[in-house]
């Protein structure tokens, strides 16, 4: 992200303006929000390649679901709560599918060499809540990556603010604990 934080009502405007099928809007709309999303796919600790499939999947749906946006609401509530649902499905689909596997003994040695390493390289943000619950992880994404409000994250994940609040403070307390061990504090504050 470039630290330039997102003016939710220009992106309502280019919402509007994509709803009224202006093709211009929905490239800047997919040029701001992309990389917002990407990110917060891949902050569920899935392969770059999934997290991309999640993204266009994501738009997809962003796309057929459009003439449901009503401009008097922010914007980017409604697009987690979108990117949230194509996460969720996809990882239903996923457990079903690994249901129905039959398990390998084993992978030949050939194809554990032939595996190119392509991780992308994660951001210190990335790593420090990698250890974090799913749930905190997507909380403090959408607090600290996408400066979304505590209503507005309350109302992408149809949760409460008191939950939010708690899930961010959890977050909050867990990284504090990580700080402080990684320094040798040995618990001491500040």
């Amino acid at each position: 992200m470039n630290g330039k934080p997102i003016d939710d009502s220009e992106l309502r405007d280019l919402m509007t303006r994509y709803q009224r099928a202006d093709a211009a809007a929905l490239d800047e709309l997919v040029r701001r929000v992309s990389p917002l999303l990407l990110r917060y796919f891949a902050c569920t600790r899935i392969s770059p390649q999934d997290a991309d499939d999640l993204l266009q999947d994501c738009w997809i749906r962003i796309h057929r679901s459009r003439h449901t946006y009503r401009s008097s609401e922010p914007m980017m509530p409604w697009i987690y709560a979108i990117a949230r649902h194509t996460r969720l499905d996809a990882y239903r689909k996923r457990r079903r599918m690994e249901a129905r596997e039959v398990l390998v003994a084993g992978v030949p040695e050939v194809l554990h060499q032939a595996a190119p390493d392509t991780a992308p390289e994660e951001s210190g943000f990335d790593r420090l809540i990698a250890d974090l619950p799913e749930s905190q992880r997507e909380t403090l994404v959408m607090l600290k990556v996408a400066g979304m409000s505590l209503e507005e994250v309350a109302g992408a994940t149809s949760s409460t603010v008191g939950a939010v609040k708690q899930r961010a403070h959890r977050a909050y307390e867990t990284l504090r604990r990580a700080l402080r061990k990684g320094r040798g504090d040995g618990g001491l504050s500040h």
